[in-house]
């Protein structure tokens, strides 16, 4: 029951405002739809790994949910940074609403 509660509180505070995010920086910045669709791919190859990992480790699934939720930890460092399509979705984290992102 606790890993059930943890993984909610990090779905609801740590991935749904990422996805949040993602949209409301696509429709801010000029990116290419191949830009756009490897972003989506990222989140959808690893938000259920790390809903698996909150799961197991309660502990960590708090402490993330609260450091991404009062910005103590930076999202991006969930994602793995070698996936090709998540190196997308950090720079479109990284960027400023006025900025575009290139794919």
């Amino acid at each position: 029951m606790l890993s059930e509660i943890a993984a909610w509180l990090f779905a609801l505070f740590v991935l749904d405002p990422l996805g949040a995010e993602m949209r409301q920086r696509i429709e801010k910045t000029s990116m290419p739809v191949e830009a756009i669709e490897q972003s989506r791919q990222c989140i959808a190859t690893h938000g259920p790994r790390l809903l698996e990992r909150a799961g197991q480790e309660p502990g960590w699934a708090v402490s993330t949910a609260i450091g991404v939720a009062t910005g103590w930890t930076p999202p991006v460092g969930l994602f793995d940074a070698r996936d090709p399509n998540c190196s997308v979705f950090a720079r479109l984290l990284k960027a400023g609403s006025d900025q575009s992102v290139e794919g």
